[in-house]
């Protein structure tokens, strides 16, 4: 085996190790359980990562990556009716939140008091606000946006009513099946966002 592949199978197992100790444990968890338990020292995690930011960026990078994501809202987008290209990308996301909410929920507690936190979330949701611009682009360019809404605004309310901290509020706090929450947060951007027939 090449020293890149073995070098990236040492990568990914300490992102395997990290996500599952810190859905477990939570995102301050430090570097050197970490390194504890995949068997190495905290220097060789720094030598792959540069930084504890740079391990919680990549772990984030990786979850997109295993749950593919990306690829969910690129097959989303190839519906021709913008209501099928809405409500797929829902889908999508709402297939994705409770595989991520164990580290999500974590990040976003540490936000405020944790720069690295804040660096590895909001470079994410970056692009993901970043995708729903491109998507309500292609709702306007239909014709289905509503008029008072830019496509940009439009991103912007999707992306915080489909947020992970709306899922969490919902089904933690208020109780509601995974179900529940979201048929109301579909049909209640679909109501919003979408021009009425």
């Amino acid at each position: 085996m090449s020293n890149l592949k073995k070098s990236e199978r040492t990568r990914q197992e300490i992102l395997d190790t990290a996500w599952k100790l810190i859905s477990e444990q939570g995102a301050d968890i430090s570097l050197s359980k970490i390194a504890d338990a995949v068997g190495m020292t905290r220097q060789s995690v720094y030598v792959h990562f540069g930084s504890r930011g740079g391990l919680l960026v990549a772990l984030v990078k990786r979850a997109d990556d295993r749950e593919k994501i990306f690829q969910a809202f690129d097959t989303a987008m190839l519906h021709s009716e913008a209501e099928e290209r809405f409500n797929a990308c829902l889908d999508a996301w709402f297939d994705f939140v409770p595989k991520i909410l164990p580290v999500a929920r974590d990040l976003i507690r540490l936000r405020s008091k944790d720069a690295e936190a804040e660096v590895a979330w909001s470079g994410r949701m970056q692009e993901l606000r970043e995708f729903y611009i491109t998507l309500m682009e292609s709702i306007h360019k239909d014709g289905k946006l509503n008029p008072a809404f830019t496509p940009g605004k439009a991103a912007h309310y999707f992306w915080t009513q489909s947020s992970v901290q709306v899922w969490q509020l919902l089904t933690e706090d208020c109780g509601w099946s995974e179900q529940d929450t979201i048929n109301s947060i579909k049909s209640s951007l679909s109501a919003t966002l979408l021009k009425s027939a």
